[in-house]
């Protein structure tokens, strides 16, 4: 390979299986050394008892690739904390966190439970700050001595959490905040030498097996458009230094095709310059909606997705 990402560390969360196992193999191949982090639970997040973490390890060895395991939670803030200081103790240093772990617990809105709610919440989200908090007070510090890295930091939504996804409302919700915590934390710690974007695969894994049981490849080149290896050089990319000055960017990936997700942004507007009544506001937000435009359809809710 190009050695894009030679001697970096790199730490990836969630790297035990599918796209995280996959993201860690690339980096390996691409040069770097690898922290595969894994706690190795059920899809359910229910403990198993496993170590995926362990044989991703031997897989990059047995390639002449360096790596270290970590069991550590990442929704623990000690546990997160020990995470980066695993890099530090084995490696030396870091370079890119890339934070990828997760799991659903889907139901229907109105039979989704506190603790279904509480689990997904905390494992994708606190599961990604954590882990950065602590990554992003290393970097600060770095450069505060005078030593800047080109960090990165790769978070992973999903389409759910840009378009929302019927019987998944405590995914998408984490998912989406995932993206606002992506652009706050490259807003604040580009001063700093750190660049932070996220990305929304599709790829069979665990969590999309089902949906994506009947997208192999084609027959006709071999190309399995849902394989997770796909989405993993657009990641390696964005942690090499060759990605500086993209930042706070959400790029969807899936198969052979990658795009930058349109974000909110601001729209038509009407400004009065005074307040509202409430009954002179029905005419103002129909023509504001029609100006607009339609939205684009939640996952589920078309039945062409």
């Amino acid at each position: 390979m190009s050695g894009l990402c030679r001697d970096r560390v790199v730490v990836v969360t969630g790297a035990g299986r599918g796209i995280g196992r996959a993201h860690a193999l690339a980096f390996a191949d691409e040069g770097a050394r690898v922290v595969v982090n894994d706690i190795g639970v059920a899809l359910d997040g229910s403990a198993t008892g496993e170590g995926p973490a362990a044989r991703v390890v031997a897989e990059i060895e047995e390639l002449g690739g360096k790596a270290v395991t970590s069991t550590d939670d990442v929704t623990d803030f000690a546990g997160a904390r020990n995470l980066i200081d695993t890099a530090l103790r084995h490696f030396g240093r870091l370079d890119v966190l890339v934070n990828n772990a997760g799991f659903v617990r889907d139901r229907m809105l109105v039979n989704l439970n506190e603790d279904e709610w509480d689990a997904v919440i905390r494992v994708h989200l606190k599961g990604h700050f954590a882990p950065l908090r602590h990554a992003a007070g290393y970097w600060r510090a770095e450069a505060k001595a005078g030593r800047a890295r080109a960090a990165r930091v790769v978070n992973t939504s999903s389409g759910a959490g840009l378009l929302g996804s019927v019987g998944q409302a405590n995914y998408s919700a984490a998912k989406a905040g995932i993206t606002g915590l992506t652009v706050v934390a490259a807003a604040e710690l580009g001063r700093y030498g750190v660049t932070v974007n996220a990305i929304a695969p599709s790829a069979r894994t665990r969590m999309t097996e089902e949906v994506f049981a009947g997208d192999m490849a084609k027959p006709d080149s071999g190309f399995d458009a849902m394989a997770p290896e796909n989405v993993s050089p657009l990641v390696v990319w964005l942690g090499s230094a060759e990605s500086a000055g993209v930042t706070g960017r959400v790029f969807e990936v899936e198969g052979g095709k990658v795009s930058v997700a349109q974000a909110w942004r601001h729209g038509p507007a009407v400004d009065k310059g005074a307040r509202w009544e409430p009954g002179e506001l029905g005419p103002v937000v129909t023509g504001l909606l029609a100006e607009a435009g339609e939205p684009e359809p939640v996952y589920g809710q078309d039945a062409k997705r």
